[in-house]
């Protein structure tokens, strides 16, 4: 398989206290495989993603080659950067409210985005849009085009951003938490629209997440971050039916104890 994004000797510094935040990572994403990262808080995982994008703060100095596509994306200009996000990778965040600019209608800052990488006039823009609102399973989607990103809920938000990247057809989505702020119904329908997503535009999904199960159902292959490194890494169902290092197997075991209680409770309820 052909390698999309290969990350080599990946480092993080704050430079204001020097504290190292990514050691020295390097790893593979291939294309149209869905590579997971998982971690606790604080391990380094939306840093790792955020570096790929070179949207992190800017005191945080990375140093190291991110090569998309044989293209080191840590040596081009921010001009060539701001050309390959959206487009090329596309990034849904967290909380799906910080995605869009709260002073400006949903239907506008989708076109304005679309608009900055293909020639479209507002007409097809929206129709593209409403179109691919439709297959994310939103209702009424001219309506929502109207509204403010504060009218709508956190699950629509994030079902508006997967659009928007069936619309652009990425060749890289960059999933950081997009289920963490979200309900249990929201979450389930959210990460089924995620694989919907990859199926209809076949791209390689780089998916962050502290949540295992997710992880396990999305991710063709899995790196497990503890404090900044890299502790092990390999196929989804090695990882989860054979881990190795210490740290995998207290993640594992963590998330089976959780999964149980859960159960213990609703057969109970």
């Amino acid at each position: 398989m052909e390698t999309l994004l290969d990350v080599r000797h990946l480092k993080i510094v704050d430079s204001r206290t020097q504290q190292v935040i990514i050691k020295d990572s390097s790893f593979q994403l291939e294309t149209g495989r869905c590579l997971g990262i998982v971690g606790e808080s604080g391990s380094g995982k939306s840093v790792t993603c955020k570096a790929v994008m070179r949207l992190n703060r800017q005191w945080l100095h990375q140093t190291g080659e991110i090569a998309f596509q044989g293209l080191d994306l840590n040596a081009i200009s921010e001009k060539e950067m701001r050309k390959k996000r959206g487009k090329h990778i596309c990034m849904i965040v967290q909380n799906g409210m910080s995605a869009f600019d709260p002073s400006s209608r949903i239907g506008v800052y989708l076109r304005e985005t679309i608009q900055s990488h293909y020639r479209w006039n507002k007409t097809e823009c929206k129709e593209k849009m409403i179109e691919a609102m439709g297959k994310v399973m939103l209702q009424h989607p001219s309506d929502i085009l109207k509204k403010y990103p504060h009218e709508l809920s956190g699950g629509m938000l994030q079902r508006i951003m997967i659009a928007l990247a069936l619309v652009l057809e990425p060749d890289l989505l960059i999933a950081d938490e997009p289920t963490t702020a979200l309900d249990a119904i929201s979450q389930y329908e959210v990460v089924e629209q995620f694989i919907l997503l990859r199926e209809r535009i076949a791209c390689s999904v780089l998916f962050i997440s502290h949540d295992l199960g997710v992880v396990r159902k999305i991710a063709d292959d899995v790196i497990v971050m503890k404090e900044g490194e890299i502790v092990e890494s390999g196929k989804t169902e090695t990882i989860f039916n054979a881990p190795k290092h210490e740290y995998t197997k207290y993640l594992i075991s963590t998330r089976a104890a959780l999964s149980d209680n859960f159960k213990k409770m609703m057969g109970r309820a």
